[in-house]
């Protein structure tokens, strides 16, 4: 029994000892991955401007008189010249009649002046008056003179008030809200009475924005490094302006530089620089608040990945690379502009690149994927460079 026992041990022990069959090495994880695209690409940027008219004028009575009507509707366009209010005018009519009264009555003493003049010079030529009486008469016929010089002048300023009673668009433009107090039909107006309204030109508008000194001197010098004109507003010559609503909205019209300030904000840094955009619809309103945006050149042979091919990692800006033996390499970059659903990278790349655009988390430094293609269609294309 003791002998079969040792047996039993020994069988044991010697089954126990023989050496486990090793596991099989984990399965490399499946990355998707896209080449590093090269390409012309148009840089932009984008500032929040504000819109305003180049004119706003303020419509004031420049007489005093009870208002008869109001000739427009508030908030439509009107024509320069169009009437838009009109004040009684019958006691500037009654003054411009007297005023040209006074002229004939001025011209009569004019005529009378002249016909003694040249009768009393002979006469004293001949001695049969003397030479006072004529030197009267001449003194008489300047004084005639200048009465009917006065009274023209009282007619001109007798017509000048008569017209200013019908209140006229300066510009073309749009007719604001009437003032609830003062404009009303019926009411006494006159110069110290405040603005009745106004009157905007929305075609064309400007919009302003404040560019950084050190950046309006980069635009200017690729500008004109590429041979465009700075105020030239096709989009293929010129620094052209494009606008995008509160809405979201890109509005349809490209826009020109028309200047920029003549000095720099010294608290800001900064320059204000105005656009201009045909309106001929409306559709821009003085007070909007915009984005404007602004070609500053051409970036050659940009480097371009997908954005969900770049991470953020604890400030860094990084993307994956898959090397020819399939191995990760992490490397730093810089990120630019975002060109559609591409950025614009700078670092240790090179056109042809693998970068990892789909299982990044997945990864880290030196690992081993298997690579798979990424479809482009999921991303979309690269806009072709203006």
């Amino acid at each position: 029994m003791r002998i079969f026992l040792v047996l039993l041990w020994v069988t044991l022990v010697g089954l126990g000892c023989k050496p486990k069959s090793a596991a099989p090495p984990p399965t490399p994880p499946t990355v998707e991955v896209i080449p590093v695209l090269s390409s012309n690409v148009p840089i932009f940027r984008e500032w929040v401007g504000t819109l305003d008219s180049e004119i706003n004028a303020t419509i004031s009575a420049q007489v005093s008189g009870y208002l008869l009507s109001r000739n427009y509707d508030e908030g439509s366009m009107v024509t320069n010249g169009q009437v838009l209010f009109q004040i009684d005018p019958a006691p500037f009519e009654a003054t411009l009649a007297r005023a040209k009264a006074q002229l004939v009555e001025a011209q009569a003493r004019k005529g009378k002046t002249e016909i003694d003049v040249r009768r009393y010079t002979p006469l004293a030529a001949l001695q049969a008056i003397s030479q006072q009486e004529l030197d009267n008469a001449i003194q008489a016929d300047l004084a005639a003179q200048g009465e009917v010089a006065s009274a023209q002048a009282q007619i001109q300023q007798a017509q000048i008030n008569l017209d200013f009673t019908t209140i006229r668009a300066p510009i073309d433009g749009i007719a604001g809200l009437a003032n609830v107090t003062q404009a009303q039909v019926g009411n006494l107006v006159g110069p110290s009475t405040g603005p009745l309204t106004t009157v905007t030109r929305v075609n064309p508008i400007r919009a302003y924005f404040s560019v950084s000194q050190q950046l309006m001197t980069e635009m200017q010098q690729r500008a004109l490094s590429e041979g465009r004109d700075l105020r030239s507003p096709d989009p293929e010559k010129g620094s052209a302006l494009q606008l995008t609503l509160a809405s979201g909205l890109v509005y349809p019209e490209y826009g020109r530089v028309l200047f920029g300030n003549n000095q720099v904000d010294v608290k800001t840094g900064t320059i204000t620089v105005v656009g201009e955009f045909k309106n001929p619809q409306g559709l821009l309103v003085p007070g909007m608040f915009v984005r404007v945006r602004a070609r500053l050149g051409m970036e050659k042979d940009a480097l371009l990945v997908p954005q969900r091919a770049v991470s953020d990692v604890q400030g860094r800006t990084m993307v994956a690379v898959i090397g020819a033996d399939n191995k990760v390499s992490i490397r730093g970059v810089t990120a630019g502009e975002r060109v559609g659903p591409y950025w614009l990278v700078k670092g240790d790349l090179k056109p042809g690149d693998k970068v990892v655009a789909e299982g990044l988390q997945k990864l880290r430094e030196g690992a081993e994927v298997t690579p798979v293609p990424y479809d482009p269609a999921k991303i979309g294309t690269v806009a072709k460079a203006n």
